[in-house]
């Protein structure tokens, strides 16, 4: 029968598991806490990457678990990806059939269970303090009993390859005690974090021969091999994988099930997510982001904001011939994109890129582009950073090629006072004197700092005509001493980030004082903002 693009797609599905625990183990992060409205939300996230599986939770052991568990069988309409269960093998001399975190289980009601069961000889005997025999029925009687419920049983046999280092027998029954009871898949873990990549490939091969068993992996990244652990594993014959968006999890974090499918899908030719899924992986790792209330790292590998920026002049000379000379993929693969960053290593070929990139065709105009290139590198010397502040580099490049930065309002002067008394917190009071829309206004401010008094004074100075500022708010603030040995005198940088609701910029201010550095960049950021807005400027 010939099968629908459907169908087809869940063959794939099956031949390989992408199995994601980012609810479960990847929850178990230091300062992480998911609600159950958080894990539904990313829930159909990861349904819409296209993985095969999502672990949802401990039910029974975890009430938030229970409830959400509860709610995604109203509220969830995965397409993709299969719910799974988690939960541990019943209690030493019970019966699973009578354990009530076993029977919470199969009230969860989904179509997959995974198991966490010992594999390890001293785990067995002195974190369960019971024999290996009662270990191993422990095993048989859990996933018998799932089995006979009508649940497709996964064990995670936990610290396999530590336990596998020294009784490598027993460990080995503890993978055929699994299969006798009808598990599906037997999952290799490196629970402490601890292997390397060959030896993971070593004995994913050793275990392969020797059992059998369809063979998955969870690896941790404590050694910082998690992603090349898993890539040993699937390369040893390993046909299910176990990781987290972004890598998130206890200590160090679980492997980042992003990393590695990308890996398995441009490296190797692997197809294990429905056609044209990973092109969501960018979008889907900055969702996941925010919704577990992380900063977005930076230098994550193809989904990064950093993974495809350029910065020296080098590269760009080389970029500008052809883009594949310095980078390893096409960004677009996984939904990204090339960035040129400019800095005092900036050359002709980078500035001209950056351009391009905003929209400004540099290439016809060769003194254009020195001027511009000559002002970066001296402001950056002065302790501008136009790199990590791409809206007041658009702003600097706007001012070179069109005469003016965006002009809504000139400002004549400001200033501020803050005043202390004792048992009273600090208040600032800030003064701007501005020329908008043909009028002068002076207009005074408060706030709980000097910057949010400047911040409150700006916006009620020209809130009235331009009323697209309400959407624009401050969202992060960073300042940093460039010169600490100097003092209190020292030059300080301000790096301000905005958002607008639907995207986010960022501008620098550099000034004698942390005030006069934080009100260039706070009028950068506004300026900007208006010139997303579509703001009507001055004339």
């Amino acid at each position: 029968m010939t099968s629908t693009p459907e169908q087809a797609t869940r063959l794939d599905a099956e031949a390989f598991h992408v199995y994601d625990t980012t609810l479960r183990d990847g929850a178990q992060q230091e300062g992480l806490s998911l609600s159950v409205q958080d894990k539904l939300a990313i829930s159909r996230h990861l349904d819409e990457l296209g993985v095969g599986f999502i672990e949802g939770g401990w039910p029974g052991a975890v009430p938030k678990d229970t409830e959400f568990f509860r709610r995604a069988r109203t509220e969830l309409n995965l397409k993709s990806a299969t719910l799974a269960a988690f939960g541990a093998t019943r209690k030493a001399g019970g019966r699973a059939a009578d354990d009530e975190l076993v029977r919470a289980l199969v009230d969860a009601e989904t179509p997959v269970v995974t198991l966490v069961a010992k594999s390890h000889v001293g785990h067995v005997e002195r974190a369960l303090r019971t024999t290996l025999a009662e270990n191993l029925e422990m095993i048989r009687d859990t996933v018998s009993f799932l089995a006979g419920e009508g649940r497709r049983v996964f064990v995670d046999a936990e610290h396999f390859f530590d336990g596998y280092r020294s009784t490598p027998e027993y460990s080995i029954e503890v993978i055929r005690a699994a299969a006798e009871a009808g598990a599906d898949v037997v999952v290799l873990c490196d629970t402490n974090g601890g292997m390397l990549p060959d030896d993971v490939h070593a004995v994913v091969g050793e275990v392969s021969a020797a059992t059998g068993m369809r063979l998955g992996i969870h690896a941790h990244n404590d050694t910082g091999c998690a992603v090349a652990n898993s890539l040993a594993a699937v390369a040893a014959g390993a046909t299910h994988m176990q990781g987290t968006v972004n890598g998130t999890g206890e200590r160090t974090g679980n492997a980042d099930l992003l990393t590695v499918v990308a890996n398995l899908e441009l490296k190797r030719q692997r197809q294990v997510l429905p056609p044209g899924a990973l092109q969501e992986s960018t979008r889907i790792a900055h969702a996941i982001s925010e919704l577990t209330n992380t900063v977005p790292y930076s230098r994550q590998p193809y989904v990064g904001a950093s993974a495809f920026a350029h910065k020296a002049g080098l590269h760009a000379s080389a970029i500008k011939v052809d883009p594949d000379l310095y980078q390893h993929t096409d960004p677009s693969h996984v939904g990204n994109d090339m960035r040129m960053l400019v800095s005092d290593m900036a050359g002709r070929a980078s500035i001209e890129l950056k351009g391009r990139e905003l929209g400004f065709d540099l290439s016809h105009d060769r003194d254009l582009v020195g001027r511009i290139t000559q002002r970066v590198k001296e402001m950056e010397a002065a302790g501008y950073t136009f790199e990590a502040a791409d809206a007041s580099f658009e702003l600097l490049l706007r001012e070179e090629v069109e005469g003016e930065r965006g002009r809504f309002f000139e400002v004549e002067a400001w200033r501020v006072i803050t005043e202390s008394r004792p048992g009273v917190e600090a208040a600032s009071e800030a003064t701007v004197k501005l020329r908008a829309g043909g009028e002068r206004a002076v207009i005074t401010g408060e706030g709980n700092g000097p910057v949010n008094a400047l911040d409150h004074a700006l916006r009620t100075a020209i809130g009235t005509l331009y009323p697209e500022i309400d959407k624009i708010e401050l969202i992060d603030f960073r300042v940093r001493i460039l010169d600490a040995a100097h003092g209190t005198d020292a030059v300080t940088r301000v790096l301000v980030e905005m958002a607008d609701g639907e995207s986010s910029w960022e501008t620098v201010g550099v000034g004698a004082n942390i005030i006069e550095a934080s009100w260039e960049a706070l009028v950068d950021g506004v300026t900007y903002g208006l010139l997303r807005q579509g703001a009507e400027r001055m004339s």
